[in-house]
């Protein structure tokens, strides 16, 4: 056989595994959907409306709807080849408007007031504990003494569940004069469109720019945008990536206020959510994917101990704030919620959020790591992702939701795209597309 013919057998059968991973993703998703069925039918009920995502099955169409559709075919059909040939930061501008106008869309298909507005303004959610902070060192000091439930002042459950940054970000909207639920709404958008910025101009500077301009559109047009908008869990998306794409451009560029901006975010990310303290995976392997800059991680550490210290300094424990949420956790619907099914279904939610292009990466990161080949970072920080993910899943601290509350991590699955060869990658992109609008149609999505 010639040597041509054997490329082009080899470049088939990759292309075989890649369909193999992502079918492999889709049974699970399948797999999972049929045991929570069959589960709650024979009486133990997993509690989750969709199973294994945290909806109701409600097909529908919104305002969103042809905004959404056309952003898909426009990503699709002109993205890939906008990536390859536009200037470096007009890429970064077109994909965080492109992201945010996806993500915007997704979530008018439900609507203004169900999709945006009102998200968070439901009894559980943060803004129903904002106006009653009137003191933020009051509210830092005796914020664990109200994590429990079951007494007269416990929080809400979503400020319960989180360390104080999470509230302090819409207690700190609301005294800019921007109340109410659509300004926290369109916040979260903005902010989680950031991760269109940050996963490319990571890539870049860890791997190559031909990564980062690979990865852009499949950030922009990434399916977990349904759960960006809008939660606060898509806030932290922006927060953690944004952090991270700071610490790598301080590292490469020797910039050490860049490094210590990335590192106070980062640090403010384990007060938005306990479970980000795992981001630090995605870290480390920006570290070993910049070994020149290594000392200007210390610089970012430093940065990061600033925040400790001043949420401490303020009243805030987080280790006692942590203890205490790992009951209240079990206080709640956690405690009926079968490990034995999600440890494994959750894995399926995640596969959503991250689309079939995830399986793919995966797959490729996989076995790029055991051949070493170039392109550190697109397989290094994908593989960081997942590790990520897996620790969380086996902790059995979330059991359903993840397709929500792993956005931070699932996202990074997204900077393995230059793994994937140029024309396969547009048809994924099309995949990518179609799972986000397909779930975001015939599901209402719930938190």
């Amino acid at each position: 056989m010639s040597p041509a013919l054997d490329r082009a057998s080899a470049r088939m059968s990759r292309a075989r595994a890649d369909r193999l991973a992502a079918a492999g993703a889709a049974a699970l998703f399948v797999v999972a959907a049929v045991a929570g069925t069959l589960l709650g039918l024979a009486g133990h009920p997993v509690h989750a409306g969709a199973a294994p995502l945290f909806a109701h099955w409600l097909p529908h169409v919104g305002p969103g709807t042809p905004l959404a559709v056309a952003v898909a075919v426009l990503v699709c059909r002109y993205g890939p080849w906008l990536a390859a040939r536009l200037r470096w930061r007009p890429l970064l501008a077109v994909s965080y408007l492109t992201a945010l106008a996806w993500t915007l869309s997704l979530a008018l298909v439900d609507g203004w007031q169900r999709g945006v507005a009102g998200r968070l303004t439901t009894r559980p959610e943060y803004l129903t504990e904002v106006p009653g902070v009137t003191s933020v060192p009051a509210m830092l000091r005796g914020f664990t003494g109200r994590i429990l439930d079951h007494q007269p002042d416990s929080w809400t459950t979503h400020v319960a569940g989180h360390p104080p940054g999470a509230l302090l970000v819409f207690v700190g909207l609301d005294r800019l004069g921007l109340a109410g639920g659509a300004w926290a709404g369109l916040l979260c958008v903005a902010v989680g469109a950031l991760t269109a910025v940050a996963v490319p101009a990571t890539m870049r500077l860890t791997a190559s720019e031909r990564a980062g301009r690979a990865a852009a559109p499949f950030v922009a047009l990434f399916p977990g945008a349904i759960w960006v908008g809008v939660s606060a869990d898509g806030l932290f998306a922006g927060v953690t990536a944004t952090g991270i794409a700071l610490l790598a451009y301080g590292m490469a560029r020797r910039s050490v206020p860049a490094a210590v901006t990335g590192g106070l975010l980062l640090g403010a990310s384990g007060y938005l959510s306990y479970g980000l303290v795992l981001i630090f995976v995605i870290v480390a392997a920006v570290v070993l994917a910049v070994p020149g800059g290594r000392r200007l991680a210390w610089w970012a550490a430093a940065g990061a101990a600033v925040v400790v210290a001043a949420f401490t300094a303020a009243g805030f424990d987080w280790l006692t704030g942590y203890h205490l949420v790992t009951r209240r956790y079990y206080q709640g619907l956690a405690a009926q919620r079968p490990y034995a099914y999600w440890v494994w279904a959750d894995l399926a939610a995640v596969a959503v959020a991250a689309g079939p292009m995830g399986a793919v990466v995966l797959r490729r990161a996989t076995r790029a790591l055991r051949r070493r080949t170039v392109l550190g970072g697109a397989w290094l920080l994908p593989l960081a992702a997942a590790t990520a993910i897996l620790a969380a899943d086996v902790s059995g601290y979330s059991k359903a939701e993840v397709e929500r509350i792993w956005l931070p991590f699932a996202v990074w699955l997204m900077a393995g795209a230059a793994l994937v060869p140029g024309r396969p990658r547009r048809h994924w992109l099309i995949a990518q597309a179609t799972v986000a609008l397909i779930v975001n149609h015939v599901l209402f999505t719930v938190w």
